[in-house]
């Protein structure tokens, strides 16, 4: 055996031995330990990374708890007494470079925008399929046979290697909801009726409706355009612009994003002198100079934490927990400290700009909803049309005053008047209502009272503006599970057809999102079909002007998947469009028809000889190589279904 000994630099600075023979000497196995332990370290890295982005979350712990398996293998070779062959040290070292692959992109899932992920989620697929890979080649590349570590650990490997075989294959895990939400927000030419609600329901699903989690995404954003430099300009804008709205939503000053710090105001002409992160309000940042202590024992600013109260909050903002009071208890042990601290630092609190102006309008405020509220229960009608006309008003204004009129018993008359003879006064009723539910517990409490049946009544009879309203109602309200469900029973979905078919041009838009969020039930799926939502859906398709070509082709993705939705469709010869749009389409609209045409084909061969007839074959072969990331997926997907198809005698 020669001893001659080739080295080379691997990833991160690795050195490799790459030797003419078969077994490393007694010299060489601290490279061996070396590798081990570098392993070892980046496991325990990534298991200290915490949560990810909800958008990611299930990849990501995925490939972790894949990597915490391997501990007990690398224990095993560590233990080992005799030298380490040369294809173990070099397994381990291919396995490494997949470790840090995956490192890096969890790191990106761990910090990353939130917003970014989201938008660019088919894109981060692709990445983790890469790592799949990546990994998947360590393990097939095991070699068993000249590594003496246990059957069961062997064991393991094989069903990572399996496993992992199957997560390349998986052709699709897009959250189709989201995906929708995104599409109607970035839309440049939308004037829906829904949009708020869409906004609110994006927040929550991204989890950045606090004031602390949009300070860190701010940074997070930041930190993504100092990255990508003028590179995907009109993303970047796309993502600010979106952060700009969940501030609005969470009531906060919309600032710029790129040249506005995050650090507290006061500290920016005194960034030498460092304030001890306990005197910080967890809200906003800043000095406290009024502490005071909440239910969960965390301390905020009176101010901050009465602010996020009075939006109808619920939890302690720094742990999430349910608190069991609002009673807010002033912290003097904290505030002593506060300002000996000040006087020794000669640092100067910010003076509250308060006052009595700012009480006195609160009250004033309160006593007007109250009158208003009191005036809708009237015996005359001109009263009540000025009284629901100015509380449509103020429930659109902010957060705090639709929290504020449902507090002040407002909900139960608006659901009342909805019934009322005067269009006027529905109109403004509904419309109330639609903004009011933009807040997660009015949602509740709006279906509580009854007002869905009410609200399908006006949309089948009020005027057109009406109708419209109801109709972003609806998809607003719907955003709970249960109400989907009441909405379909009640009979809400065929004035719905009715409005997609002949509603103005906002009219279909409500329509077709209040739609597509009730269809995400798989009995409102088959109540649509009935109501003829398919040939409605199809002059969306074919009027491309209107704009709705990708809102339409996801309903029919989620009609697809229902047996009656593919008989539907079929009857009316939709494959032939569906590979015009493959063929002419945008790049969305390529990526949609492709999702629902490989939907229909995964569940009848008929629909695959339909699309070859109308020559798809060759359009699927230009998607799969130049189209978005997940349509070159489903692309890659079918063809290898005409495959499969074309074996079966």
């Amino acid at each position: 055996m020669t001893m001659d000994a080739k080295r080379k630099e691997g990833e991160g600075g690795v050195v490799e031995i790459v030797e003419e023979g078969n077994v490393l000497g007694a010299s060489n196995q601290p490279d061996k330990l070396d590798v081990v332990e570098e392993l070892v370290g980046v496991v325990e890295s990534v298991a200290r990374f915490g949560d990810y982005r909800r958008t990611q979350r299930k990849e990501c712990c995925g490939i972790v708890r894949r990597m915490k398996v391997l501990l007990p293998l690398f224990e095993e070779i560590r233990d080992l007494e005799k030298p380490l062959p040369e294809a173990g040290v070099a397994w381990l070292c291919n396995l490494k470079k997949a470790f840090l692959m995956a490192k890096k992109l969890l790191k990106t899932c761990n910090e990353g925008s939130k917003i970014y992920l989201a938008l660019e989620s088919e894109a981060v697929t692709v990445k983790f399929y890469a790592v799949y890979e990546k990994f998947s080649q360590a393990l097939d590349g095991f070699p068993s046979e000249a590594l003496e570590v246990s059957d069961e650990m062997k064991e393991q490997i094989e069903l990572m290697s399996v496993q992992l075989r199957r997560a390349r294959k998986r052709t699709d895990t897009q959250d189709i909801e989201l995906a929708m939400d995104m599409m109607v927000v970035f839309s440049k030419t939308d004037d829906r009726n829904a949009d708020s609600a869409i906004i609110e329901r994006l927040a929550n699903k991204l989890a950045l409706h606090t004031i602390e989690d949009l300070k860190i995404e701010t940074i997070a954003v930041r930190n993504l355009v100092r990255e990508r430099g003028r590179q995907n300009a009109e993303t970047t804008q796309q993502i600010i612009d979106l952060l700009n709205k969940f501030k609005q939503v969470a009531g906060m000053e919309v600032t710029n994003v790129l040249e506005d710090p995050v650090m507290p105001k006061m500290l920016e002409k005194c960034t030498s002198l460092i304030i001890p992160h306990e005197f910080l309000c967890p809200i906003t940042l800043e000095i406290m100079t009024d502490p005071v202590i909440v239910a969960s024992g965390q301390t905020y600013e009176r101010e901050s934490i009465q602010k996020w109260f009075d939006a109808n909050h619920r939890t302690c903002p720094k742990t999430r927990q349910t608190l069991v009071h609002l009673s807010l208890a002033p912290n003097y042990a904290l505030k002593n400290l506060i300002l000996q601290w000040c006087e020794k630092n000669n640092f100067q609190l910010p003076k509250k700009d308060i006052c009595e102006c700012q009480e006195d309008s609160s009250a004033q405020l309160k006593e007007e909803v109250m009158s208003l509220v009191e005036r809708l229960y009237s015996n005359l009608l001109e009263v009540q049309r000025k009284a629901v006309k100015k509380i449509r008003m103020l429930s659109k204004e902010n957060p705090e005053n639709r929290v504020l009129i449902a507090k002040s018993g407002g909900i139960p008359p608006l659901v009342h008047i909805l019934s009322y003879p005067d269009s006027k006064i529905q109109e403004h009723a509904v419309t109330a209502l639609l903004n009011l539910s933009i807040d997660e517990t009015n949602k509740k409490l709006i279906s509580r009272k009854g007002a869905i049946p009410s609200i399908i009544e006006v949309l089948q009879k009020g005027n057109i503006e009406a109708r419209e309203n109801s109709a972003a109602a609806l998809f607003s309200l719907s955003m709970l599970d249960e109400n989907k469900v009441t909405v379909g029973l009640a009979g809400g979905i065929p004035p719905l057809v009715d409005l997609l078919q002949n509603g103005t041009i906002r009219g279909k838009k409500d329509a077709v999102t209040a739609l597509f969020n009730l269809s995400l039930n798989q009995a409102n799926k088959a109540r649509a079909i009935s109501a003829g939502i398919v040939p409605s859906l199809l002059q969306l398709l074919k009027d491309t002007n209107l704009g709705m070509v990708d809102e339409a082709l996801s309903i029919f993705l989620l009609l697809a998947s229902h047996p009656d939705g593919r008989q539907e469709i079929g009857e009316l010869s939709f494959i032939e469009t569906l590979v015009e749009f493959i063929r002419d389409g945008t790049p969305k609209n390529k990526e949609c028809a492709t999702s629902v045409l490989l939907e229909l084909g995964s569940n009848n061969s008929y629909f695959i000889l339909a699309a070859l007839q109308f020559g798809v074959y060759e359009h699927l072969t230009e998607v799969a190589k130049s189209g978005t990331n997940r349509a070159q997926r489903k692309a890659n997907t079918f063809l290898q279904l005409i495959s499969k198809s074309e074996q079966i005698p």
